[in-house]
């Protein structure tokens, strides 16, 4: 049997083996890739996010469906407590391939964008790759994330997650955002501050 390719119908390689084309068409699979985010009206952070990945996708996006991947992207703002703990949301923004985040860890600092919606200190992501910490994910972070996850071997929804515990952060983003927005410089945290 011979492992010849041919480009042509009826053509021969050299190896001794003609015969008809046949397309191959991989078995298709699924890759589902969740954008969790809090904010991408006012947040610097997901809005980076956003547009990296979006052009993370754009480059593998043809290789990837070439060798039978689907793409489902699942852009999600999430809106309150209850679903941050429903989807077990620990930081924003976050990214995660076929239930899996990209970070293995969650590291935060400050964002002042997300601050000035609900009027207090708001951490969000810090993306670590290559050494280096990001407020935004590189490109080639998302790429390597999206073709590891491709082309591993290792089960990873078998891995045991830990029991979710609602972050400090995000309770008090939702708790911030419901309280009514005291903007003028008469309320008590401004009042040194303005006025």
């Amino acid at each position: 049997m011979s492992n010849c390719q041919i480009n042509q119908p009826k053509a021969s390689c050299g190896c001794g083996s003609e015969g008809e084309i046949t397309d191959v068409q991989p078995t298709r699979k699924e890759l589902t890739i969740d954008f969790m985010y809090l904010d991408l009206a006012v947040c610097t952070r997901c809005q980076g996010t956003e547009q990296n990945l979006n052009e993370a996708l754009h480059e593998v996006g043809h290789l990837l469906s070439n060798v039978g991947f689907d793409i489902t992207v699942n852009n999600i703002l999430v809106e309150s407590e209850a679903q941050a703990e429903q989807l077990q949301f620990e930081s924003s923004p976050t990214i995660r391939i076929n239930g899996q985040d990209i970070q293995l860890t969650t590291k935060e600092s400050n964002c002042a964008s997300c601050g000035t919606i609900v009027g207090e200190h708001v951490d969000c992501r810090v993306w670590e790759y290559d050494g280096k910490e990001y407020t935004t994910p590189p490109k080639s972070l998302l790429i390597d994330a999206i073709l590891k996850k491709v082309y591993s071997t290792e089960n990873h929804q078998a891995q045991k997650r830990k029991p979710y515990v609602p972050p400090e952060n995000i309770k008090n983003f939702f708790k911030a955002k419901k309280a009514p927005n005291q903007e003028d410089c008469c309320n008590e945290k401004r009042s040194a501050q303005c006025c």
